[in-house]
């Protein structure tokens, strides 16, 4: 089916919608609805947060009887099954609209192609693709758990112009300018979970919250702020409750490969023991366990030793890289320890696909080759 320019401007608006919901929806998708009739919109509306109504079921809210003979923009295929809300296709189809327009098919198994069916078995007209690659980047998360089982990886990295993370005696406070660090609170926001290792947690104390004053936008008053989960690999059972980790009262998931039962843990902190790997927890396992948990997409936040291990072991989608204009020297510490490299052939290739000042800094996002799909310049 082709699609009018008209068209692509609603659906631009429904996707704009669905950004809305990029701080509260998980383990949700985020979803926006545009309801047209008479070339006027009636009715718009996103996901707002798990458990509540939908885009479509909010949309039609807004239109009332205007539903009926409208054009439905919807950046996900509605669903079909009854969860924690009934249907949207069915929703859609009481309300009478006469034609849906999906971005893109539902992936998620219980999903996947039935909404548009049940609406097409109802006369409706239906149809999908229109502006899907803007689709799929709104719930790289989400798409990436249901089709491969596994959560999206997004590395966080910041560093001199000569590639060094801190002094040689450790020393890394500020490297990067106030923005950026308010910059990582965003992206930490819209994370399902912020993970990272022992070594951070005990060397710097880190509370690895959302520090709600250093975000550089105010959230909706309507919309509550999530805390991300706190993801922690402790191997070796070294963390202890006296840390400031545990000092503030969110989700806190330490992966270890055994159990301490002789400590005493905060109730909002809980234990996954999974395999080890020449005793060490095994991340493929701890990346596995928490799509499991319906965890969509990880802030990856650690040094350079377990950043290095998720490199090596190919685990990470995409590095987030803040970049400051200034030179610390060879003995600084590095980004990423891993295995040497002997061949040319064996480098991991990575493609950039953002880049934008951040106040003084500079940041880079790259994703594997595979994966890019274009180079967007926002300076």
């Amino acid at each position: 089916m082709s699609f009018t320019e008209l068209d692509t401007v609603y659906m631009a608006r429904a996707i704009e919608l669905a950004k809305h919901g990029r701080f509260t929806t998980t383990p949700n998708p985020n979803v926006g609805c545009v309801l047209v009739k008479d070339d006027e919109i009636v009715g718009e509306g996103f996901h707002q947060i798990a458990g509540q109504g939908h885009a479509e079921v909010n949309a039609l809210a807004v239109a009332g009887d205007k539903a009926k003979g409208a054009t439905a923009y919807v950046t996900l295929e509605p669903c079909s099954h009854y969860g924690r809300t009934p249907p949207c296709a069915e929703g859609l189809k009481a309300a009478g609209v006469s034609k849906v327009i999906a971005a893109m098919v539902d992936p998620n198994p219980a999903v996947s192609g039935r909404g548009l069916q049940i609406l097409a078995d109802a006369g409706i007209s239906v149809a999908s693709g229109l502006l899907e690659q803007q689709a799929r980047d709104l719930n790289k998360g989400f798409l990436k758990r249901m089709e491969t089982g596994l959560p999206y990886v997004t590395c966080k990295m910041a560093c001199s112009l000569d590639g060094k993370t801190a002094l040689n005696n450790g020393q890394s406070k500020w490297i990067t300018g106030p923005q950026a660090r308010q910059d990582v609170q965003a992206f930490r926001a819209q994370s399902c979970a912020i993970l990272t290792g022992a070594d951070t947690v005990i060397t710097d104390n880190a509370k690895l919250n959302v520090r709600i004053d250093e975000l550089p936008f105010t959230m909706p008053t309507s919309l509550p702020l999530r805390q991300p989960t706190r993801i922690i690999i402790d191997s070796q059972n070294r963390l202890t409750p006296e840390l400031a980790l545990f000092s503030i009262e969110s989700p806190v998931i330490i992966f270890t490969t055994s159990l301490d039962n002789h400590t005493k843990w905060p109730h909002f902190v809980k234990h996954e023991v999974v395999p080890a790997v020449n005793n060490k927890v095994d991340l493929s396992a701890v990346l596995k366990r928490l799509a499991e948990l319906q965890f969509n997409h990880i802030w990856l936040e650690a040094g350079a030793t377990l950043a290095g291990v998720f490199a090596e072991q190919d685990l990470i989608d995409e590095y987030i890289v803040y970049i400051a204009p200034k030179l610390i020297g060879d003995m600084g510490k590095s980004l990423l320890n891993f295995a040497e490299v002997t061949m040319m052939s064996d480098i991991t290739e990575l493609t950039f696909t953002d880049t934008v000042m951040i106040g003084d800094d500079i940041r880079l996002t790259a994703t594997k080759a595979k994966q890019a799909t274009k180079i967007e310049n926002k300076e």
